[in-house]
């Protein structure tokens, strides 16, 4: 049993470029580095997707619940070093590095959308992807070769003001910027580790109710029924003891968001999978076509 968790494809440059939909992306347990699964699969046939379909990236903001403040810190690094920030995992698992490209100048860009939007923001040079970000990543892009601008997660905020700074950024998908959360559709460590069950173990009531209900909601835009997840979803505290790892779903629909309008449209499920029988590793789209992506 894993001993804990820590908190080559281009296109041309003048293909047609299509303002991005969003994505929420479960990354689970780090070991979906070595072992992608389901869900690496799908990641895997979803960065093609996206450039045949939009247009390769210009970069990518993303935010994932490792890395964390209590103001939003947009990272402007150059060049991001690889994090390996969890402990008690196989020796494979250290020796992968994506240490990608950074866009100093997106950073900025960033920042000040946020600023723009009544949301105090800082811009800090110091960069480096957490597991929650180049997991993903790597396999969306193996390359490492698309600019990655990572954004803190602030995990005290509400969903609501989690859409909001999203929707402050929703602009930047026409601008060829594709915005990622990173997370899990349900995080429940300490079942994970006293309730050990295989990989491959059927999955549990409580996950599978939760995982409909959100399918459901997201389907009908019930976005007052999702913003009040932690009332209204079955199972909600059950399969989210604290709602870091969930938050992110909520930025990147936000970032969909239209101008002057609350939420996005088109939202739903790209694709469904869970391991060890409740750690869901379900995918989101959001915005114009979603349901292009859809595995």
């Amino acid at each position: 049993m894993i001993a804990a968790f820590a908190h080559t494809r281009r296109m041309t440059p003048n293909a047609p470029q299509r303002a991005l939909p969003t994505l929420f992306l479960s990354h689970g347990s780090p070991m979906i580095a070595i072992e992608p699964g389901e869900a690496g699969a799908f990641m895997r046939r979803l960065g093609p997707r996206i450039d045949a379909t939009f247009g390769r990236p210009q970069a990518i903001v993303v935010m994932s619940p490792h890395t964390s403040s209590r103001i939003p810190q947009v990272m402007a690094a150059e060049r991001h070093t690889t994090l390996h920030d969890f402990g008690g995992f196989p020796p494979a698992l250290y020796a992968l590095r994506y240490d990608a490209p950074g866009d100093v100048a997106r950073a900025r860009q960033v920042t000040a959308l946020l600023e723009q939007a009544g949301i105090d923001a800082d811009m800090s040079s110091p960069g480096g992807l957490d597991h929650g970000i180049w997991t993903v990543l790597m396999h969306l892009y193996p390359a490492c070769d698309v600019p990655v601008v990572p954004l803190s997660l602030t995990p005290r905020s509400t969903p609501a003001q989690l859409m909001a700074m999203g929707a402050a950024l929703s602009t930047l998908r026409q601008d060829g910027v594709l915005v990622v959360g990173s997370g899990s559709l349900t995080h429940n460590l300490q079942r994970f580790f006293h309730r050990p069950t295989p990989v491959d173990a059927p999955e549990e009531a409580d996950s599978a109710a939760f995982r409909a209900w959100v399918a459901q909601q997201t389907a009908a835009s019930n976005w007052p029924a999702l913003l009040d997840y932690r009332h209204q979803a079955p199972h909600a505290v059950a399969m989210h003891p604290t709602d870091e790892h969930w938050l992110p779903f909520y930025f990147a629909a936000g970032a969909a968001c239209e101008a002057g309008e609350a939420c996005p449209h088109q939202a739903l499920r790209l694709h469904g999978s869970v391991t060890h029988g409740h750690l869901a590793m379900d995918a989101y789209g959001f915005g114009e076509g979603a349901e292009l992506l859809r595995d």
